[in-house]
């Protein structure tokens, strides 16, 4: 018979999808039993934000043993899952060209209140790559800046932002998808680079996001061939353990990324898949399409744990790390004063930020070092810009 507590954790560790703009079967069967601890939402399943925010109250009626988290990918630029009227924000590589952190942290203070309103918990976002290869076929203006410290700044700022407003972000693609030339939505990639070039660039922002308590990291599904020529990075404890953990010094939850995605699925099966992850030390698990494969993995998890093959400590780790997430961003929001969807879609602080944006980066053009001309800071914001979360970076 299969423990009760093991087949809880199995379930509140994997965040699925489905198709369609209401619930899967499917999935409300593996809600209902206990087998998922939440849901991300695409565009495939939104129509409008009010749409949104009536399947995700939905999902939350649904009888379950615990609350469901709800996450969305909601970045800025090219990837923004709620559009239109939605405000729709420019990409991350606009707020690099500006430079302007109290700028950025308004920004994710406003799109957390709006995400708030139709009523998600996690947002993954910010991108904290480095883009540092102008042949990047997936990250490139998703990413702050190719400079390192300025990622670290302006990404800590959005954090900041978001998770002042209720919202846990999660920084990505650990420990760094900046620099391949491969998208690991096609194909795995591969990276040789050494600790010593991680820690001058691709770790930097993850150090400035973890200084500031950030909720999540998700990881790359890339091959760092210097810590494991084998298994990418999600799959690793070559690489997770030691880089997220020891060498960066996070205690936080570390979220896959999709085990959808083909670096992954055309290597692994998903069950396979979802026990390395928890093994290598991720604690949220993302597949997001396809129920039938959430129910896969949730039985390769209990069935690793009973056969020793992952140890129950493990599992129950990676799951009370998820409880306290969900403790910080779902219990919590019932404490907030609710806000509404209308208001928050219609706030007048989105047109001024986006105007001060576009008059700053057309009054200093788009290469950050030839500035000379003063950046008109947004009108909200008080006192220094130039003050706000000072990092040693």
């Amino acid at each position: 018979m299969t423990d009760a507590q093991v087949h809880h954790d199995a379930g509140q560790v994997l965040m699925g999808g489905f198709e369609g703009l209401d619930p899967d079967p499917d999935f409300v069967r593996l809600v209902n039993d206990g087998r998922v601890g939440g849901a991300i939402l695409f565009r495939r399943n939104i129509e409008s934000p009010h749409q949104a925010q009536q399947l995700l109250s939905r999902l939350a009626s649904l009888p379950s043993p615990r609350a469901l988290m709800f996450s969305v990918d909601q970045e800025g630029g090219r990837v923004e899952r709620l559009k239109a009227p939605f405000p729709e924000l420019p990409t991350m590589r606009s707020f690099g060209e500006v430079g302007r952190k109290t700028l950025t942290r308004r920004v994710g203070a406003l799109l957390a209140r709006t995400l708030r309103a139709v009523g998600f918990h996690q947002d993954f976002a910010p991108v904290l790559d480095v883009d540092s290869n102008p042949a990047n076929p997936v990250i490139g203006d998703r990413a702050f800046s190719n400079d390192p410290n300025m990622v670290a700044r302006l990404g800590a700022a959005f954090i900041d932002g978001l998770q002042s407003e209720g919202i846990a972000a999660c920084a990505k693609h650990f420990p760094g998808h900046g620099d391949t030339h491969v998208d690991s939505h096609l194909a795995l990639p591969r990276l040789d680079h050494d600790i010593e070039r991680l820690r001058a660039v691709e770790l930097v922002p993850f150090r400035a996001a973890v200084a500031i308590d950030v909720a999540s990291i998700m990881t790359a599904h890339i091959l760092f061939a210097a810590f494991d020529d084998e298994h990418p990075a999600t799959l690793s404890d070559k690489v997770m353990g030691p880089l997220v953990r020891d060498e960066v010094g996070y205690r936080g939850v570390v979220v896959s990324d999709d085990l959808e995605m083909k670096a992954i699925a055309d290597h692994y099966g998903i069950g396979d898949a979802a026990v390395r992850s928890l093994k290598a030390g991720c604690d949220q698990i993302l597949i997001c399409r396809h129920p039938e494969l959430l129910a896969e993995a949730h039985e390769a998890i209990v069935k690793a744990v009973e056969a020793g093959q992952l140890s129950k400590h493990r599992l129950a780790e990676a799951a009370g790390r998820v409880e306290q997430l969900k403790r910080h961003y779902v219990d919590a929001q019932a404490l907030r004063e609710p806000v509404d969807l209308d208001a928050a879609l219609a706030d007048p602080d989105y047109p001024m930020i986006l105007e001060a944006l576009q008059g700053a980066v057309t009054e200093v053009g788009a290469d950050p070092t030839e500035r000379e001309a003063p950046i008109v800071e947004y009108a909200l914001d008080e006192g220094d810009p130039d003050e706000v979360l000072e990092l040693d970076v």
